[in-house]
């Protein structure tokens, strides 16, 4: 009788053993044998699991976004529930200490790579980019209307990808993440108080 939990234990030793493969060697050159081996399991339970490495790969992105949205969850739960805090949340967690650990930053920057010839790995990515714009979306609506709510959130979203990106590249990743964060949410921070600026004046 098979334990309970083994299956489940198995795939995440997978996951996470593509996950470090992809980080050493890229995604061109990670093989099943080279997840195998890291994980210290035979490479048919890879198809057996998977179909194969695209579905464990693809497992892998799932993961990572997984994560993200657990991580989102958390500081959801312990905020006050206005849009700056809202939008604080949503910054932080995606410039988490696991999203900027350099095994998740290689391996994100190489599933990006793969996103623009891979149809599984680009609709995963367009999942999550849609996530992202609709959360932010959704909390700068509580304070502006529509049309500045939705060119708010676009910006937003366009500068956490690109400090993202750009400290993922750095010399001094760690220091320029920090830096990213602060930034983003200064902009957020400047855009609502403009947004209620605005409306002070409108209603007086």
């Amino acid at each position: 009788m098979p334990k309970i939990g083994v299956k489940d234990t198995r795939k995440q030793q997978l996951i996470d053993a593509a996950m470090e493969s992809i980080a050493e060697l890229g995604m061109q050159n990670t093989t099943i044998v080279s997840i195998s081996k890291r994980a210290g399991l035979s490479s048919g339970i890879i198809s057996h699991y998977f179909g194969g490495k695209q579905g464990l790969i693809e497992a892998a992105l799932r993961h990572l976004l997984d994560q993200l949205g657990k991580e989102l969850r958390v500081r959801m739960a312990n905020n006050d529930g206005t849009p700056e805090q809202r939008l604080n949340c949503i910054i932080e967690s995606n410039f988490s200490e696991f999203q900027r650990s350099a095994l998740a930053a290689k391996t994100w920057l190489s599933f990006w790579a793969r996103a623009m010839h891979e149809p599984g790995l680009k609709r995963l990515q367009q999942i999550n980019n849609a996530r992202l714009y609709s959360n932010l979306r959704y909390s700068f609506a509580q304070v502006m209307a529509p049309d500045e709510a939705t060119a708010a959130a676009r910006q937003t979203a366009a500068m956490i990808d690109g400090f993202w990106l750009r400290s993922a590249l750095s010399l001094d990743p760690q220091e320029n993440f920090e830096a990213g964060e602060r930034l983003c949410k200064r902009f957020v921070q400047e855009s609502l108080a403009q947004a209620r600026a605005q409306a002070s004046k409108t209603n007086s």
